[in-house]
């Protein structure tokens, strides 16, 4: 139980931690005239995100911690701390582009549009199983997917050049 909540609060406190990281990036870009691109959906993502960790806090803390799972969401957490250091101050939560800056294609850019979402889509996947919560994987996976959706076709679309964009 004691790992459980060693586990779940380091995931807790990483996000919080995050969300202070963007708050600073998203001003530093903004002061820097970016633009805050289709807001709407952020909430749904925030909604998700908070009930994934309310959930995994009401039913982790008395499962058994399946070593393998726990070691592949360390391995992925790498994954995700090269995304964000490659983005460096231009990473945000939210859909935050600075207009005539050339898109990111070094670190993990290079190999894959969005690293940092397949990453989340692998944490949201993989830190229910660490505690055997498969139904909770499934169900908070559909979800991200759909909310992830919405936010990979807006984020592609605001950072097309403004002579290809469709509104």
């Amino acid at each position: 139980m004691i790992l459980n909540v060693v586990i779940l609060a380091l995931v807790t406190g990483e996000r919080i931690a995050e969300l202070f990281l963007s708050r600073r990036n998203t001003e530093r870009l903004l002061a820097r005239g970016a633009r805050e691109h289709a807001p709407g959906h952020y909430p749904l993502i925030v909604a998700v995100h908070v009930a994934w960790l309310a959930v995994l806090w009401w039913l982790a803390p008395k499962q058994p911690v399946a070593a393998m799972w726990l070691a592949l969401y360390l391995l992925v957490e790498l994954g995700r701390a090269w995304a964000l250091m490659t983005l460096g101050q231009r990473w945000t939560t939210r859909i935050i582009v600075l207009p005539g800056e050339p898109l990111v294609r070094s670190g993990p850019y290079r190999f894959v549009d969005h690293p940092n979402y397949w990453v989340v889509i692998a944490e949201i996947a993989i830190l229910p199983l660490v505690f055997g919560l498969w139904g909770v994987a499934l169900l908070f996976t559909v979800l991200n997917a759909a909310v992830l959706a919405i936010r990979m076709r807006e984020e592609n679309r605001a950072l097309k050049p403004p002579s290809m964009r469709r509104n």
